[in-house]
């Protein structure tokens, strides 16, 4: 499928605009533009811009508060829970992440469980946040029911994602952004695009049996742990988004497991919800808290390049550290310009049709 290139400036002020549209505010839609717009910086297509059109679609059905009064319900000195007042996650995430950075000043550490949310886009744009102060930050939100446990056919997690991002002195930062399932569901959306199959490993179907069909979540088909099946971890996958599912939810009183809020705003919500919108975690770390900061990045820098020395297989260039490839990409793109297939300008040009916007060219 044919792509278009954009640069980055004019994708941001068309996003703007339809959140602008939408009724968020001037401070809220700058926010909801950049976290959006991290992910296509970094590579991550699933997660940018991709979307947009999606919480357009969750604002129209009501599920979405384009002007929350995002709110601390309860604290202590280092932790807090957020009511994101079912607002864009986009925008909950990095308000609760500016909590425990503020905790983590007074305190040394902050952590912050969030309620009543939406999807918050890519893990890397909030723990990354903390990286400026010195911390090491982490991030972590549950999602719509996509993935079946081991050994079983029913959906009862979502992809799950957890991202630990630690500042380094000369070195670029080490961010390790992960979902907690073999692929993000984004990525299968990508295939679809593209009508092409999935590695096998990704999904099951319906009936637990493997399968490469990039469209199998529509026929009653999940999506696989980390590690694809028993054989290969898969166990160790499902307890990872378990963990992000009770940090996220049970610690803050949103919905957990099957209840958690489906991205589509044409699926239902289930009934019986135990509690409200998506859950997050974040937290930030003053790495002086356990010892000096300079210290501790000059190790940093000696434990990357200790990495990146590591002799590499036959046939790989070299040996990658976590957060490279998505750094690569930022620099490529902020350069020449943000790549976009051809069904996704066409999905923006709707919404501009819809906002009477210009089209983006």
């Amino acid at each position: 499928m044919s792509e278009k290139i954009f640069s980055y400036h004019s994708l941001f002020d068309f996003t703007k605009s339809v959140f602008l549209k939408i009724g968020c505010t001037h401070a809220h839609s700058e926010t909801a533009t950049q976290t959006l717009l991290s992910a296509d910086l970094r590579g991550i297509d699933s997660h940018g811009v991709a979307r947009l059109s999606g919480y357009v679609r969750l604002w129209e059905v009501k599920r979405v508060n384009a002007n929350p009064q995002i709110k601390i319900i309860h604290e202590t000195p280092s932790t807090a829970v957020v009511d994101g007042d079912s607002g864009l996650g986009l925008v909950v995430a990095p308000f609760a992440m500016n909590i425990a950075i503020e905790k983590s000043k007074s305190v040394g550490t902050g952590w912050v469980s969030v309620q009543n949310s939406n999807h918050f886009g890519i893990a890397a744009h909030h723990a990354m946040m903390a990286l400026k102060h010195d911390m090491i930050g982490l991030s972590m939100t549950n999602a719509s029911p996509l993935v079946a446990p081991t050994f079983s056919i029913d959906k009862m997690l979502g992809t799950n994602p957890i991202c630990v991002a630690a500042p380094a002195g000369n070195e670029p930062a080490f961010v390790a952004d992960l979902a907690t399932t073999t692929a993000a569901n984004g990525k299968l959306e990508i295939l679809q695009r593209k009508n092409a199959d999935t590695p096998l490993g990704w999904v099951q179907d319906k009936d637990g049996n493997a399968t490469t069909d990039a469209n199998i979540l529509k026929k009653g088909g999940a999506l696989l742990p980390l590690g694809g099946d028993r054989e290969h971890g898969s166990h160790k996958g499902y307890a990872l988004g378990a963990i992000v599912d009770i940090f996220s939810a049970l610690l803050s009183g949103a919905n957990y497991a099957p209840w958690v809020p489906p991205f589509p705003a044409y699926v239902p919500i289930p009934a019986q919800q135990p509690g409200k919108g998506i859950g997050h975690f974040l937290g930030a770390m003053r790495i002086d808290a356990f010892r000096p900061a300079d210290e501790f990045k000059q190790h940093m820098d000696n434990w990357i390049k200790g990495f990146r020395n590591a002799k590499p297989i036959a046939g790989q260039e070299k040996v990658l550290v976590p957060g490279d490839p998505e750094r690569e990409f930022e620099v490529e793109r902020r350069k020449n310009g943000i790549p976009l297939l051809q069904q996704v300008v066409d999905d923006l040009n709707e919404l501009a049709a819809k906002f009477q916007l210009s089209p983006i060219e």
